[in-house]
């Protein structure tokens, strides 16, 4: 069998269609989100025109599931989960993430530096080689939808390493869970230490939503659902139903409950109750199989060129239509609206073809 073949086989055998079904929902939020302002001033703003759930959240929650995941299986097959694993552990993260990253924060520097789009290059620093542009103090006008990889790169090398720590004490199953309990608690509590009554949005969004250490914890939460999946697979399974409709009542509350920025509410708990209804969801969406037929495909396909499109929808695409292309009318606002979406999909999906994926082929052939 060819090693395509065999790719093509194993992509099939270890893809969960309802869990492509979150994530491309999840990157349609954000391209959704990112896009809006082409159709500024005309009767299409703020299209679909309810209350949106962020994106971001959900692509935390599911990144944490999946990670824990995989953590879980490794420490179960080995308690003696140490430093030669936990390399072999990073390798795999590291070749998933960081090749687009680093191609797209050079594009990035590229289309500021010749002014193609209207950003601060003096806002680029060594900190974005590190991920440490957000890590506990705010960054702007530069690359802005890195502060979200940032988050995760660093729930990559923290909870690993807790991990390890944990078993030299603990079994498995008390270490994953004492490692999940301080993921959600300790970020929690960092917000409840600087909530701010007198910040405006634009710095509660830099200082609250963008930081990683304000922002672990919502990955955790995809912690929580492994370890329940893991240790707990028949309730997860019974009550998979029960838990979908909490979550999506959950949802519609969050998103429908007016509250300024200022709260203690949007401060603190908003960043907490959001994943976790996320989280609710997981147990029927795993159980979701794959379907025939164009739209099932369409949504795996979006699923897998999500991080693609995470990467370039903002500032290489809608970004450039704004400060090159700003539309004239209406109409001209719903053509670029269909070009920008076209753009971000057509790319994507050369770049996941054409870099992304041959990397992780070669990272699986090693």
């Amino acid at each position: 069998m060819s090693s395509s073949k065999i790719q093509s086989a194993n992509d099939h055998s270890t893809r969960f269609f309802g869990l492509d079904i979150i994530r491309a929902i999840a990157i349609i939020l954000v391209v959704i989100g990112h896009g809006n302002f082409i159709l500024k001033n005309t009767r299409f703003n703020h299209f679909p025109y309810i209350n949106l759930i962020d994106g971001v959240d959900i692509f935390f929650v599911l990144s944490g599931f999946l990670i824990g995941k995989i953590l879980l299986k490794e420490i179960d097959s080995d308690p003696r989960f140490g430093l030669k694993k936990l390399k072999r552990f990073w390798e795999r993260r590291w070749l998933r993430t960081l090749p687009n990253y680093y191609l797209i924060l050079l594009a990035n520097y590229l289309v500021v530096h010749y002014q193609i789009i209207n950003e601060d290059i003096n806002q680029f620093s060594w900190k974005f080689i590190f991920f440490l542009q957000n890590f506990s103090s705010p960054f702007y006008g530069f690359f802005w939808e890195s502060w979200s990889l940032s988050v995760e790169e660093w729930f990559y090398v923290s909870t690993p390493i807790l991990l390890v720590l944990s078993l030299k004490v603990f079994n498995p199953k008390k270490s994953f869970l004492i490692v999940t309990i301080l993921m959600l608690v300790l970020p929690l509590w960092y917000r409840s230490s600087i909530v701010n009554p007198n910040i405006d949005d634009n710095w509660y969004d830099l200082s609250f939503r963008k930081l990683v250490i304000t922002r672990l914890d919502s990955i955790a939460y995809g912690l929580l659902g492994a370890w329940i999946f893991n240790y707990f697979n028949q309730y997860w399974e019974k009550f998979k139903t029960l838990s979908f409709i909490i979550g999506i009542s959950l949802i519609v509350l969050i998103t429908n409950y007016e509250s300024a920025n200022i709260t203690f509410y949007k401060q603190v708990v908003y960043f907490a109750i959001t994943p976790f209804s996320v989280m609710l969801l997981l147990p029927y969406a795993q159980s979701v199989k794959t379907q025939r037929g164009l739209l099932s495909k369409s949504i795996t396909h979006i699923s897998k060129i999500s991080y693609s499109m995470y990467l370039i929808n903002l500032a290489l695409v809608a970004e450039v239509i704004r400060d090159n292309f700003p539309p004239k009318s209406e109409w001209d606002a719903i053509a670029k609206y269909v070009i920008y979406w076209s753009i971000v999909i057509i790319a994507s999906s050369l770049i996941y073809k054409y870099f992304e994926k041959p990397i992780l082929n070669w990272r699986d052939r090693r």
